[in-house]
Order: C-alpha cells, then sequence, then structure tokens
C-alpha cells in the first residue's frame, strides 16, 4: 500500500468493499453520483446501488492499493482487484465534493 493517506471517502468506498458491507459502501456517494465502468453508466445513490450488485459487492470484490495520486478533490487510485468479475489491475478516477464521491470513473 502506498504512503499517500487517501481522503476519507476513497477510503470509507474501498474499506466498505472489502467488508461485503452495503449500506456503508453506498453512503459514500453524493445524491447525484455519477460513475462511469468502461463506458457503462450510472446516475445517483441507485445507480451506485446497481453497479455495486452487478460488478462489486454483489460479486465479491476485494481491492488492494497498489497506487494514489491526488490532492483537494480530484484523485487517481490504482487498486488490484479479486473477485468473481474483474480480476486485474486499474486505475480508479475519482471526484470528491462535500466529502463524498460524486464521480467514479473506471477505463483503462
Amino acid at each position: 500500500m502506498p504512503d499517500t493517506e487517501l481522503p476519507p471517502p476513497i477510503q470509507e468506498f474501498i474499506d466498505a468493499t472489502n467488508a461485503g458491507d452495503t449500506e456503508r459502501f453506498l453512503k459514500v456517494f453524493t445524491e447525484d453520483a455519477f460513475l462511469s465502468d468502461w463506458g457503462r453508466e450510472f446516475h445517483g445513490i441507485e445507480g451506485a446501488a446497481q453497479w455495486n450488485r452487478t460488478d462489486n459487492i454483489g460479486m465479491e470484490s476485494r481491492f488492494e492499493v497498489l497506487d494514489a495520486e491526488g490532492a483537494g478533490d480530484g484523485w487517481t487510485v490504482t487498486l488490484k482487484v479479486t473477485g468473481n468479475r474483474f480480476n486485474g489491475t486499474g486505475p480508479l478516477r475519482f471526484r470528491l465534493q462535500d466529502g463524498k464521491i460524486a464521480s467514479l470513473v473506471i477505463e483503462p
């Protein structure tokens, strides 16, 4: 894990996923959050919940932080992901707002 301390909402995103705790996971998103996973778009808390069911906790994903860089509201975190859907390494680009995740983009 890198020495960089992650902002609390990103750390909670990771911790809630690793704990398999959907309620905790959904609390890190803004009401109008935007999530894009390789071009598949999800909007708001319900969109985050849908993605969580089909691609994240619902698929028993686990995250290991390999690298993180950013400042203020913009962060890129490289994760090693294991689970029953995607297994591999990739960057997640976060935009934060008011202590929550307003945008998450996952792409190559």
